[in-house]
């Protein structure tokens, strides 16, 4: 854009922002590995590369500005993602992708085409608050803008499971662990009787995707639930206690899964090789055991949230004589919180932290830190609330994924941005997807 006119709409400027954001992270992939399927149910490294301009250009086409088609080819291939479910892979070859620099051109010109396009509304003044495609434009703006915002999230997922040397490391960050203070890390709050709202109304006058509208109260029965994020070292004593050796914690579906993918511990986790000198002889649950952060190995720090899939969270839930909270204890336990506040989100770190370290990211009834640090798993099936209406420019944003077979997330993780860490936001994915920086905790009646 042209840097020397007037200042940009606010929006305009969290567009330019978000870019920077994604531009960074590409950065971080050595060049030659930008082919790579660091997950095999996702497009290749390069896909994101142009899918994130193509969504723009397509998104504003017609509906915002005229953007003549300069690669239509181009439009099509790059333009929607993926997420299959038991099965159907993808099969690509990196040989049936175009050349770095074709979409590096094409994404390029795209996002040229745009700024200018963009440049002219703002000139117009097109972009206020004065008129129903003043507010359409916005609308369109804020779904550009969460749109890569949630890939700058969901590209760090994928680049996490990238061999630590085909990345640029030296953004390796101190590992932050108080491991002695675990056993403080177990206690449950009590959640009194009341009700709690899901979701938003449509004359809020607030941005939401076409999943949060639909406000809905409903009455909660008093529970308890952990005051903290279940850590690594008490998933260890699941592991230890031979929770991924018995059926009986599994659903049929997830224990079919993890014998078939022969799963034996969250996905980023590793034993140490026999005769480690980094505490090998310790028989204390945990000791064994190696995390990969975005850039290192680790000995796996203990008070960290541990992150896993919806499958193994249940698991451990069972074992524990507990359960997952659905959708509204989760959001009855964190009325009064105040989320944006302190917290690990927006960007602010590349790894978790502690699950204590943020004490002022409290709600009224004492959960901690419920918002940053780690979505949070329900046993809630993503689903429409009361009189969903697709976004008609996004059929397939949420209704897609109304199939019973992804559940709810909340709350939000290092990685996600400021913006989503909304009360009514909603995230959702399938159970047996592990790669998600997705913790959880657990209730009891």
């Amino acid at each position: 854009m042209n840097r020397d006119a007037a200042p940009h709409h606010p929006l305009v400027q969290r567009l330019i922002d978000a870019r920077q954001i994604t531009d960074a992270l590409f950065a971080i992939v050595k060049p030659a590995f930008l082919y790579e399927r660091p997950i095999r149910e996702r497009h290749r490294i390069v896909f994101y590369i142009g899918h994130l301009e193509a969504f723009d250009r397509n998104l504003f086409d017609q509906r915002v500005c005229e953007l003549p088609a300069f690669a239509p080819d181009l439009d099509q291939l790059f333009a929607f993602g993926i997420d299959p479910v038991d099965g159907g892979f993808p099969t690509d070859q990196p040989g049936d992708w175009p050349s770095l620099d074709v979409v590096h051109a094409y994404a390029s010109r795209a996002r040229e085409q745009i700024d200018h396009a963009l440049d002219g509304l703002a000139d117009a003044a097109r972009l206020g608050r004065d008129g129903p495609h003043a507010e359409a434009v916005e609308q369109l703006l804020n779904v550009a803008i969460e749109h890569r915002l949630m890939h700058a999230e969901t590209l760090a997922y994928m680049l996490h499971q990238l061999p630590l040397a085909q990345k640029v490391t030296e953004l390796r960050e101190p590992i932050v662990t108080h491991a002695e203070r675990r056993s403080a890390l177990t206690s449950m709050v009590s959640v009194p009787a009341g009700s709690t709202v899901l979701g938003m109304s449509r004359d809020a006058g607030q941005f939401g995707w076409d999943n949060e509208f639909g406000e809905i109260q409903i009455d909660v029965p008093a529970f308890e639930i952990d005051r903290h994020m279940v850590t690594n070292g008490a998933f260890c004593e699941f592991i230890e206690a031979g929770g991924y050796r018995e059926p009986k914690w599994w659903s049929q579906k997830d224990w079919a899964w993890k014998q078939a993918e022969r799963i034996e511990h969250p996905a980023c986790w590793s034993r140490r090789e026999p005769g480690d000198a980094a505490g090998r002889d310790s028989n204390e649950p945990g000791r064994a055991w190696m995390l990969r952060t975005m850039f290192a190995e680790v000995p796996l720090p203990l008070d960290w949230p541990a992150y896993v899939s919806h499958a193994e969270a249940s698991a451990y839930a069972r074992w524990a004589g507990k359960a997952l909270p659905t959708e509204a204890q989760w959001q009855r336990a964190a009325h009064g919180a105040q989320h944006a506040v302190s917290g690990n989100f927006d960007f602010r770190s590349w790894d978790p932290q502690p699950v204590d370290a943020y004490p002022d990211n409290v709600s009224a009834f004492g959960v901690e830190g419920q918002f940053g640090n780690g979505w949070e798993w329900t046993s809630t099936v993503f689903g429409a609330l009361p009189g969903f209406e697709a976004f008609p420019f996004y059929l397939g944003y949420s209704a897609n994924f109304f199939d019973g077979q992804h559940y709810v997330l909340k709350g939000g993780s290092a990685r996600t941005a400021q913006c989503m860490l909304r009360p009514a936001f909603r995230n959702w994915f399938q159970p047996h997807y592990q790669y998600v920086y997705a913790g959880f905790r657990c209730v009891r009646p």
